[in-house]
């Protein structure tokens, strides 16, 4: 297997470990990140003055040279495939997609192909450096199969480092457009009482609770107080439909991010969103409240109606601060059009 050498020398005044001293004075062009560095240690990739030293805690002197031996990105198991992309942007490190409602993120037994990695690795490839060794596109958020919608993507082991650590830290800025049955306002009494739900101001309500798998079915998510993973959900109504108001075009925001997060925590203040096939239920829409065409777009909206609008980050190589939009997909824009119908009299 090929392989490239990186060669520099320990700068002054150096941290006492040899991990922390490299991943401080390896030349940034390297793209090598701290994770991935500590594993070319352990491996013996790593040479101090001439001898290989596989211990991450070694005591290391300014002035040492160094040599890491790093061994060119294995190819991926996945299959490459030209599917079409729409890119919102793209540089060495990372590349931002507007992924459309119905493409799954990642293969899995049930979706082998036809996914956005093997989109991508059609898209990018001789571009991706490698993550983990292998040359892939770094995955560090996803969002579901039937959701439209903001993606970043590293294509460098440095980048995706640096992303997951945001992501980890929920300092990424993610903004969402819902559709969801009624108006989740602050002046609901019932919607007050539900537990874990509460009001800020700008009627902001905010949701807390903890999130784990259902105990019974598997495939869904349900909201509990103990266990699970704690998660936080802000949403505010952008504008109501019908007479009275059925439906809300809310805007969501997340502090934590988990699976099915908003769609889960929605439907647990009673305010599902109109197409979600899991946690929708089987609401129907008064026929007084909206114009016919109104009903029938609700009752034929076949997902749920969710769209990653607003993506914000610090860019993990350069340090530059990005935040892109996208605008809702035409199925919801329509759907939106047709809920604002009037009704006839």
């Amino acid at each position: 297997m090929a392989s490239r050498r990186i060669e520099f020398v320990i700068a002054d005044n150096p941290p006492k470990r040899l991990d922390k001293a490299i991943a401080r004075d390896v030349p940034e062009e390297a793209s090598l990140s701290r994770t991935r560095l500590a594993r070319l240690i352990e491996s013996g990739g790593v040479a101090v003055d001439g001898q290989a030293v596989t211990e991450p805690k070694a005591r290391v002197a300014e002035g040492a040279e160094i040599v890491i031996t790093v061994e060119e990105a294995e190819d991926s198991h996945i299959g490459p495939e030209d599917i079409p992309l729409d890119v919102i942007y793209e540089d060495d490190d990372l590349i931002v997609i507007n992924k459309p409602a119905g493409m799954v993120v990642h293969p899995a037994p049930g979706s082998p192909s036809g996914t956005l990695v093997n989109a991508l690795l059609h898209h990018c490839g001789a571009d991706l450096s490698g993550v983990g060794g292998v040359k892939r596109p770094g995955i560090v958020h996803r969002i579901d199969k039937e959701t439209s919608g903001l993606l970043v993507v590293a294509k460098s082991d440095v980048a995706h480092q640096g992303l997951a650590a945001q992501f980890e830290r929920h300092t990424v800025e993610r903004y969402y457009q819902a559709l969801c049955y009624g108006t989740p306002d602050g002046n609901d009494p019932r919607l007050r009482g539900v537990r874990g739900a509460s009001f800020e101001p700008g009627h902001i309500l905010k949701i807390t609770t903890q999130l784990a798998r259902h105990r019974t079915d598997r495939q869904r998510q349900a909201v509990f107080f103990e266990g699970g993973r704690h998660a936080i959900t802000r949403a505010r109504i952008i504008e109501a439909f019908g007479t009275p108001a059925v439906a809300s075009l809310v805007e969501c925001w997340l502090e934590t991010g988990r699976t099915h997060q908003i769609r889960v925590h929605l439907a647990h203040a009673g305010h599902s969103l109109l197409g979600d096939p899991t946690y929708g239920g089987k609401r129907k829409i008064s026929p007084k409240a909206l114009s016919a065409a109104g009903v029938a777009a609700v009752d034929g909206f076949s997902r749920q109606a969710l769209h990653a609008a607003v993506l914000g980050f610090k860019h993990p190589v350069s340090g530059e601060m990005l935040r892109f939009e996208a605008p809702l997909p035409d199925d919801m824009q329509g759907l939106i059009t047709a809920l604002r119908l009037p009704v006839a009299r």
